[in-house]
């Protein structure tokens, strides 16, 4: 039996079709920064054996969709969550990337406040460059607009799951509910979980979110 409802076709009275298919999200199992909150943009840190054990829970929840296309993100947290949650993957995308902090990589959100003085936010304030260049929360948003013009059209064939990062699958989720980018400050994702979002007659919905194995 599906642990996850089935998909409906929506149709409209006037309107074109709406896809039935989901966007599946999937956040990278736990890493040693993500336990202690140090920022990790494109430091390509491995999962620690607890993020393995929930990507590896996750295959059962994932079983009830019907997945036909798996997008991952090159850093080998992703690409091992997507392995041991049993998604093939079929294509590795750059623009899945996790947010580059720049000169804030590695640092937690205490660190920074120390050291600037203010109450610092990534989503509010940004980052500066470093050993990488960073990104405004703006390149961020346009990767995600990337990602989401090649895979909304496959959203007419079926469900199509995304396996990245935190902060990028944030604010991807905030264009795809046409909201700002800092929209995604609102919204947690916690490691080796899923979201997914769909759409409710012609609007852009968040369907489930934080879903475990």
């Amino acid at each position: 039996m599906d642990r996850y409802p089935a998909r409906v076709t929506h149709h409209t009275a006037a309107g074109p079709e709406i896809p039935s298919g989901r966007l599946v999200l999937v956040r990278h199992g736990e890493t040693e920064w993500s336990r202690t909150g140090q920022h990790t943009g494109l430091t390509d840190l491995p999962l620690l054996p607890e993020g393995e054990a929930d990507a590896s829970a996750l295959v059962g929840l994932l079983e009830g969709f019907d997945i036909r296309h798996v997008r991952c993100s090159p850093l080998q947290r992703a690409r091992r969550t997507a392995e041991l949650a049993g998604l093939r993957v079929d294509e590795v995308d750059p623009d899945l990337l996790e947010w580059d902090y720049g000169g804030y990589e590695g640092l937690t959100t205490r660190d920074l406040r120390e050291r600037l003085g203010y109450p610092w936010t990534v989503f509010e304030h940004g980052v500066v460059p470093g050993d990488t260049s960073g990104e405004t929360i703006e390149e961020v948003a346009a990767r995600a607009s990337r990602v989401l013009d090649r895979v909304l059209p496959r959203l007419f064939e079926g469900d199509v799951a995304l396996v990245g990062h935190g902060q990028a699958l944030r604010i991807l989720t905030a264009v795809y509910l046409r909201q700002a980018p800092r929209f995604g400050a609102n919204l947690t994702f916690q490691a080796g979980a899923v979201g997914v979002l769909a759409h409710h007659h012609e609007d852009p919905v968040i369907d489930g979110w934080n879903l475990t194995g």
